[in-house]
């Protein structure tokens, strides 16, 4: 028996560099075993990777691990989300170049990510800033722009005055930027966008068919996409009311059925009509300036107080000549969504009801609940949006809501005026194009051309990469190549005359919408893939990130997806078969007296009964323990993962990121705990040698038969085995460990006899050894490489297969019955599992709580349910 420690910090490097010599992760695109692609989101290189990175890479890890020793030709590749701006925001504050900056931190990063021991193919790593990259980025954008899922057209757009570019919607938070905190403005600007909205029934009704996919994300999803059926509603305007030339107000409606219960009419601030009224009017024209500065992100209309401007413009009820509403400009109504216009029916809108309360219009109920008298039924501050019957609605009266919906359509598309129907069923997405233009110089260039004769000129192919400058200069607010002195003047490729580069970059949102792809061959240098090997190895198998991106990125490359396949690249829609989001790794925040957040390396946490009080190490001043939050720089909570690995090794770290909570939940730091999973590494390192001191004494090959000692624990080993190999499957690492634990102590019970083992046993316990170290070689592998070599088994276990069920030792020879008394729980029984009905009815019968609660009665009858239960009915 050994008495020696198992040392990390010698043993893990080692490995590692075996590893790497044998090259045994790197997978060929001509390997004729099945493909399994396993693929974590890749890090954007801050320079510094977190704990929650630790997390998510051994997730994959362990799945990536598992299947290659089942056999797989295994895709686990690393790459890099290079482009963006915090390499721009570096570049000012450091005065270094963004490209030195991003490819220090890559060098730093992957140094950090080797030593946690994952399973990687480096030889297909990439950088997305990387001209091999993005030339092949330039070459997709081309050829989606020939085949028409790109325009360019001017649209509204946020703008970031600090950071000086265009925003999506999302990347504005409570007004501001999400980078720079600056107030963000409303422009009009000239963008290229992807025409994501051709996909987005296709893209909605794919969702249905990814079946590993987590519910919530599908929700998301769908909520994103955000299909609605309708109806077009065209309301004629009064005449004597509207500005020249402005005949009808659009409108589209889900809820036709509620015309009746209209009292105003909304447009949105960019308007034509709007814009035609405020031309005539400085009080318009003011409030719609206002509007403006409040900008389009969705959360923060849904949570403004409610404002609009009478236009005295006068819309005129469909159904109804003498009926006239009046047409507001409101800040809650938005130009992308719809056709930028509303009726409002308070009553059934909270929206709606607050502005109508604001501004004095009423409201008149025209659907009312099941059971309330429409005479009496009112709305005051809350809307009703249930079911019910039509009221106060006329010729609709008494109809369900459907009813009435189905009603109005017909009259409204029979009804014409001109040659159109006032009325035409629609289909409406919330989805909106997908522009990528950025005002920046670190990302990929756009490959077109601007000239004065020839208008928008496309790069030839033959011309990629477009490069950037690596002279680029940040001394001046604005895009760096804007304002270069030679990068973006050029001869125009068709007329030879003076022209100009675009300056604007792409969205980085672009660059990690196909890179999945592009890892199946990075080699290719002609083309974006290899459709043969593209089609082969996608798509990903498990895909494995945050749930912060489970709307825009993954939509973003399943419209993507489609897009190449619509361009001849790839022969697939979706790119990700198995999608998995882990939780986050969260930790108590502390705090001194003054406010100022500490690091938790700088707290020592004692417990005094129950109570738990934090010191500073080094001094005494008390701290306060603050909630449980996110681990964040501002709050201090953060855990170096360089320092656990350095303290306790890369096995350490993995097991306790696996161990302690399932991996879509959040799983909180504690020091306690980690320190509990390295004394679980000595533990397993002490049994393991004395198991192989055990299996010396065993014969090469089994014997003939098995006692119930080595029986026994054949039987854990082979429970064990399927238990863990099912757990893996279905990403219940958490799970997985508990099983290991468990075998890990049937293991020392039977070495903890102490007599010399028979050699049955002794066979036993070599067979269980081996399978207990192959169980945990996923999880944690430089432990289970010394730990094979201990046990004299030959090569690497990273090279392994991984070992054959006996199914045969799965079969319990005994069952546990519930037992049941007049159908109430009494105990249960345990009784040979080939045992007749008669030995199972005595056996229960025998039980002292099946006497008790019959009290002496007589037994009228035993039922006994095969497997299952025995009820006694008395």
């Amino acid at each position: 028996m050994t008495s020696e420690r198992y040392n990390a910090r010698e043993s893990e490097p080692r490995w590692q560099r075996q590893w790497d010599e044998k090259a045994i992760f790197a997978s060929k695109n001509d390997d004729p075993r099945p493909k399994y692609y396993v693929l974590e989101m890749f890090p954007y290189p801050s320079g510094r990777i977190h704990i929650g990175h630790v997390r998510n890479y051994t997730l994959g890890d362990v799945l990536a691990r598992y299947m290659r020793a089942k056999g797989f030709n295994v895709l686990h590749p690393m790459g890099w989300d290079a482009f963006g701006l915090p390499a721009e925001n570096a570049a000012i504050e450091r005065k270094v170049a963004p490209k030195a900056w991003t490819y220090d931190n890559i060098a730093a990063m992957k140094k950090q990510l080797r030593s946690i021991g994952l399973s990687l193919d480096w030889s297909r790593e990439f950088a997305t800033c990387d001209p091999s990259y993005y030339k092949h980025q330039q070459k997709m954008f081309l050829d989606f722009l020939r085949a028409g899922l790109v325009e360019r057209e001017k649209r509204k757009v946020n703008w970031d005055p600090v950071d000086m570019t265009v925003l999506a919607n999302e990347q504005v938070i409570d007004g501001r930027g999400w980078r720079s905190g600056a107030v963000i403005e409303q422009r009009e600007m000239n963008q290229w966008v992807f025409k994501i909205t051709r996909y987005a029934q296709d893209l909605l009704d794919a969702l249905d068919r990814l079946d590993r996919w987590p519910d919530k994300v599908r929700l998301m999803q769908r909520n994103w996409i955000g299909r609605s059926e309708g109806l077009l509603i065209r309301f004629a305007l009064d005449g004597a009311t509207t500005p020249a030339g402005e005949r009808e107000l659009k409108i589209f409606t889900t809820r036709p059925d509620t015309l009746f219960g209209a009292k105003f009419m909304a447009i949105s601030a960019d308007h034509p009509l709007a814009q035609a009224a405020a031309a005539k009017d400085p009080k318009l024209a003011e409030f719609i300036a206002e509007v403006k500065r409040i900008g389009t992100a969705q959360e923060i209309i849904d949570t403004a107080e409610k404002q609009g401007f009478d236009t005295g413009i006068k819309a005129i009820h469909p159904f109804d000549p003498n009926w006239k509403l009046p047409v507001y400009v409101a800040n809650f109504v938005l130009m992308e969504y719809g056709t930028g216009a509303i009726f409002g029916c308070p009553a059934h809108d909270q929206r709606d009801l607050d502005f109508v309360n604001k501004y004095g219009l009423g409201n008149t109920p025209v659907v009312c609940p099941e059971g309330q008298d429409p005479k009496t039924f009112v709305i005051t501050d809350t809307a009703y949006d249930g079911e019910g019957h039509m009221i106060n609605s006329r010729f609709l009266d008494g109809m369900t809501i459907e009813q009435a919906k189905e009603d109005v359509a017909k009259r409204l598309e029979n009804e014409l005026r001109g040659n159109a129907p006032v009325g035409e069923r629609q289909v409406n997405f919330r989805l909106r194009d997908w522009g990528i233009s950025r005002q920046r110089y670190w990302g990929c260039p756009i490959p077109i051309i601007h000239c004065p004769k020839c208008d928008v000129v496309l790069v030839p192919d033959n011309a990629l990469p477009v490069t950037l400058p690596e002279d680029a200069t940040f001394d001046k607010p604005g895009n760096a190549l804007d304002h270069h002195p030679t990068w973006k003047h050029i001869t125009c490729p068709q007329c030879g005359g003076p022209a100009n580069r675009e300056t604007d970059t792409m969205d980085t949102f672009v660059d990690s919408s196909w890179y999945f792809v592009r890892f199946t061959d990075p080699w290719n240098e002609k083309s974006p893939t290899t459709p043969a090997v593209a089609n082969r190895m996608m798509p990903v198998d498990q895909y494995i990130g945050g749930v912060e991106h489970a709307i825009l990125h993954l939509l973003y490359s399943r419209f993507f997806t489609r897009a190449m396949k619509a361009t001849g690249h790839i022969a697939m829609d979706e790119p990700f078969a198995g999608m998995f989001t882990q939780g986050m790794v969260v930790h108590e925040t502390y705090q001194k007296a003054d406010g100022t957040y500490v690091t938790p390396a700088e707290v020592k946490v004692e417990v005094i009964g129950n109570e738990r009080r934090a010191m500073m190490i080094y001094g005494d001043e008390e701290i306060t323990i603050g909630p449980i939050e996110k681990m964040s720089k501002s709050k201090k909570n953060t855990v170096d993962p360089d320092d656990i690995i350095a303290t306790y090794g890369a096995d350490v770290a993995r097991w306790f990121m696996l161990s302690d909570s399932p991996p879509d939940r959040d799983v909180i730091w504690s020091d306690e705990r980690v320190q509990g999973a390295a004394r679980f590494v000595q533990r397993l390192w002490r049994l393991v040698n004395e198991s192989a001191e055990v299996a010396k004494g065993a014969s090469a090959a089994g014997p003939a038969s098995f006692g119930a000692e080595a029986l026994a624990l054949r039987k854990a080993a082979h429970g064990a085995l399927d238990k863990v190999s099912s757990g893996i499957e279905r990403l219940h690492f958490n799970v997985c460990l508990a099983h290991i634990r468990e075998f890990a102590n049937a293991v020392a019970e039977t070495l903890a006899k102490g007599n010399k083992p028979a050699p049955d046993v002794a066979w036993a316990v070599r067979e269980a050894a081996a399978i207990l170290v192959q169980l945990f070689a996923p999880m944690m592998p430089h432990l289970a490489e010394e730990c094979w070599q201990v046990l004299g088994q030959e090569g690497l276990i990273s090279e392994a297969s991984w070992p054959q069920i006996e199914r045969d030792l799965l079969v319990e020879d005994s069952v546990t019955l519930v037992v049941q008394v007049n159908g109430k729980k009494r105990g249960d029984v345990t009784v040979p599992r080939a045992a007749e009905n008669p030995q199972i009815e005595a056996a229960v019968l025998a039980l002292d709580a099946v006497k008790a609660a019959l009290g002496g009665k007589p037994v009228r009858k035993v039922i006994v349910v095969p497997m299952r239960i025995v009820n006694v009915v008395g």
